[in-house]
């Protein structure tokens, strides 16, 4: 008789079985961090090159542009000026800087952008990873993102369009952040989410349905309420500034200890989505009465001042979009 090999012996099959998986685990790990260094670098130089050639292609103004005819030139300057204050001859100033930083409206952009960046991010991040602790596959939970994003396509696209034609923000942005909060309502009250994914799932729909749309319109209400190309800029920066807190925050609430049911996580998403409605009710509301009282006043200085005269959004000519 020969001797027993470890293969022979009560568990050698298993355990040789083992130390290969282990070894392919190690090894798949390994060339997945090679083709990290090798990708982060190819993506960061494209990035490059394409800012560089960028930089020859897109123009300022109008007026620089080397492309245009002078005719063309013309008709995009009076639809700039039809539209907005882009063709107002402005100048970098600290002034424009301060009152940016002491309007409550630029800060309330920012607060409406934080309460949707939360549930926005961790939404995009954990999505997979809530799928697949519904029971599913990673393939097969990488492939039941596609249809919840189709779906939030769909309605950002519808959103836009009738926020637009109807030149209302805030009961868009609300509506949405209340769709979504419904979404999180339903993946809270599912108790057995292996269980029953399809509930959890429908959650997901309304979830991305409402998340999409609202940080769309939130993120475009200062660009188009914020005159003064200064002032704008800066009101800008401090509303991405405070609203990526939100998603430096959400990162921290979705644990792998807390699957599938993930209640901190989705119990902070349906609060920040509850609080954005708030606040852009409140941002809306503050918006309106100022138009109105500048409705109210419009025959006293509607013959007043030309647009060398222009004091941004507090000149009582111009008019919010609510």
């Amino acid at each position: 008789m020969g001797e027993k090999t470890s293969d022979d012996a009560p568990g050698g099959s298993a355990n040789v079985s083992d130390s290969e998986a282990t070894v392919s685990g190690i090894n798949e790990r390994a060339l997945l961090r090679k083709l990290d260094l090798r990708l982060l670098p190819a993506e960061g130089i494209l990035t490059v090159v394409v800012a560089a050639a960028a930089y020859g292609f897109i123009h300022n103004y109008p007026d620089t542009s080397k492309f245009l005819t002078e005719d063309e030139r013309k008709f995009i300057h009076q639809r700039l000026a039809a539209d907005s204050d882009s063709t107002h001859d402005e100048r970098f100033s600290w002034k424009a800087v301060v009152e940016a930083l002491k309007d409550p409206n630029c800060w309330l952009y920012g607060l409406g952008f934080h309460t949707m960046s939360l549930p926005l991010y961790t939404l995009s991040l954990f999505l997979p990873t809530i799928i697949s602790n519904l029971g599913y596959t990673a393939a097969t939970a990488q492939l039941l993102t596609v249809p919840p994003y189709a779906f939030a396509f769909i309605t950002t696209a519808t959103v836009a369009v009738l926020s637009e034609r109807l030149g209302q923000r805030a009961i868009f942005i609300g509506g949405s952040a209340i769709f979504a909060a419904i979404g999180y309502a339903i993946l809270l009250g599912n108790s057995d989410p292996v269980a029953r994914p399809g509930v959890s799932y429908v959650g997901v729909f309304f979830s991305a349905g409402g998340i999409y749309p609202a940080s769309a319109l939130v993120l475009s209400w200062p660009a188009i309420n914020v005159s003064g190309q200064t002032k704008r800029a800066i009101a800008n920066a401090m509303q991405i500034s405070i609203g990526n807190l939100g998603a430096v925050l959400g990162t921290q609430l979705y644990r792998a200890t807390d699957g599938p049911r993930f209640i901190v996580g989705h119990s902070v998403a349906l609060g920040y989505l509850v609080a954005n409605a708030v606040v852009v009710t409140v941002l809306g509301i503050r918006l309106k009465r100022e138009n109105k009282r500048r409705e109210e006043i419009a025959e006293e200085i509607k013959h007043v001042g030309e647009v060398a005269d222009w004091r941004g959004d507090s000149d009582p000519r111009w008019r919010f979009e609510y």
